[in-house]
């Protein structure tokens, strides 16, 4: 976040007075954001013996602009985490990152148990917020990250989280790469709604506003009607929504037209139809730009403004200058426009790795440098990606993946459940939720008593099954396999009665 600080610091001396965010605790000028920068930068610099790896508790306000700008004065690596993070994955943040220093507000403190693992109170920054340094006040260093400036933990497609590790030209190259496609000029406001404690909100909702020397405008929680009314009243010129809150945006009183002064809203992260995203863009007034990123290549395509409906909102965008997207069959063999096969990707904004035991473990890549997403897509004549599902089994609930198979594995710990499959069942808002098909042992445990007993497992909440279906046998296909297309029309069966 070097050249951020630069950036940040440099524009406080010629315009001390303009506007660096908007949040819901106010306005706050590029001279406060730097001051408070400043002054958690002299906490850390006195926890530490030198540069070190620093996990900020991610909030959408000024405080996550002051913690980049910080980190990049003192040289560290910004790791950033969401503040509904369970103690469970705050261990494994810890485990895979091994940060020097922990940023949070109070509670979270005993929550995560930072006594626990050796960290003491060095001071604090942030208005309030409490800096934990090492007890002896010596760091690791910031070498061993390759070059890595941020860190973000991502559902993926796996049933741990991952942390990836992101360059700051990574950041540009994309922020960059966004700016030219929307048009977006110096000083525009860019919405920041999406939690900034994952690698893409990180990019695109708060280095990018900064980079381009506008307002990020933000709220601390997601709510439609006040997203409506923050992004029309500040005059936000883009933003990027996931597809399920951007739909929630077209059931707002008064949202007609509302959005009308905005350039562009990027829409990506989740399932994605074409007719609902024209109904959005027609009732909010402005354009839908439909995208394909994933946090191991940020951003990596999309339309461009002008572009018709059928590949703004019927496609997934085709890939920015200098990155390379292709699909390849089984056998890695070159695929060419309008065959389905597995989709990889290869330019600037391709990740480092994945933090493991703190250090950058680099991805598989090919031999010619490229990385594999695991979707299934089509590449088109004209450039176009059109993704077509998922390799893995996956669910995307609201933008956020669902690793069927962990979820599996924490229901068949349960007593009295003998047999489970989860799959995606379709929900209009949030594109998908997770149904759990279930051959009991014995009396069959119901939907609450599921819950508790995964809350007392510390299992993730938005992973839990919002739909519990107790069968006398799971579907099964010819060869006696399980036949999880048939289960996937039995748990839809049930939920749509279940909604009437």
């Amino acid at each position: 976040m070097k050249q951020l600080a630069r950036d940040v610091t440099e524009r406080a001396t010629r315009t001390p007075d303009a506007i660096a965010v908007v949040d819901g605790e106010g306005t706050h000028t590029i001279t406060e954001v730097v001051r408070a920068a400043r002054e958690l930068a002299t906490v850390l610099e006195s926890a530490t013996d030198g540069p070190a790896t620093v996990l900020v508790r991610a909030d959408n306000s000024w405080r996550t602009v002051a913690a980049a700008v910080a980190v990049g004065l003192t040289g560290g690596l910004l790791a950033v985490m969401s503040g509904h993070a369970t103690r469970s994955e705050f261990d494994i943040a810890m485990e895979d990152l091994r940060p020097d220093v922990v940023v949070a507000d109070g509670p979270l403190g005993q929550v995560w148990g930072l006594e626990g693992y050796g960290f003491v109170p060095s001071g604090q920054a942030l208005a309030g917020w409490e800096v934990h340094g090492p007890a002896d006040g010596r760091t690791r260093g910031v070498e061993h990250w390759k070059g890595g400036v941020v860190a973000a933990m991502t559902s993926g497609s796996t049933g741990r989280p991952k942390c990836v590790i992101q360059t700051e030209d990574a950041l540009r190259y994309a922020g960059q790469s966004t700016i030219d496609a929307v048009g977006l000029e110096p000083g525009d406001a860019i919405g920041a709604l999406v939690p900034l404690s994952s690698a893409a909100a990180i990019c695109f909702g708060m280095y990018l506003p900064t980079m381009l020397g506008g307002a990020m405008v933000a709220d601390a929680k997601w709510n439609p009607e006040r997203a409506v009314a923050v992004l029309r009243d500040n005059a936000v010129a883009w933003t990027m929504l996931v597809p399920t809150m951007a739909l929630q945006l077209t059931l707002v009183d008064g949202a007609d037209g509302a959005l009308s002064a905005m350039k562009a809203m990027t829409v990506g992260g989740g399932p994605m139809n074409e007719n609902s995203l024209r109904s959005a863009e027609l009732r909010l007034g402005t354009t839908f730009l439909r995208v394909f990123g994933m946090s191991e290549a940020l951003g990596h395509t999309t339309p461009l403004p002008d572009d018709g409906v059928e590949v703004r909102l019927g496609r997934d965008g085709r890939p920015f200058p200098g990155t390379l997207s292709r699909v390849v069959d089984g056998d890695g063999r070159v695929l060419g426009p309008g065959e389905v096969g597995s989709l990889q990707v290869k330019g600037p904004s391709v990740f480092l790795g994945y933090a493991r035991g703190g250090l950058p473990v680099a991805p598989d890549v090919t031999e010619d440098g490229f990385l594999a997403t695991g979707d299934r897509a089509v590449i088109f004549d004209d450039g176009c990606v059109s993704i077509r599902g998922r390799e893995k089994d996956l669910i995307i609930r609201g933008g956020r993946n669902i690793d069927i198979n962990e979820v599996e594995a924490a229901l068949a710990g349960i007593p009295g459940i003998h047999q489970v499959c989860v799959v995606p069942v379709p929900d209009p808002v949030l594109g998908e939720r997770a149904a759990a098909l279930v051959v009991p042992d014995g009396q069959a445990p119901g939907l609450e008593e599921i819950r508790r007993d995964l809350d007392a497992a510390d299992f993730p909440k938005f992973k839990w099954p919002e739909f519990v279906i107790s069968v006398e046998s799971l579907p099964q296909s010819r060869v006696g396999k399980l036949d999880r297309a048939g289960a996937a029309n039995l748990a839809a069966t049930f939920a749509e009665e279940a909604s009437q």
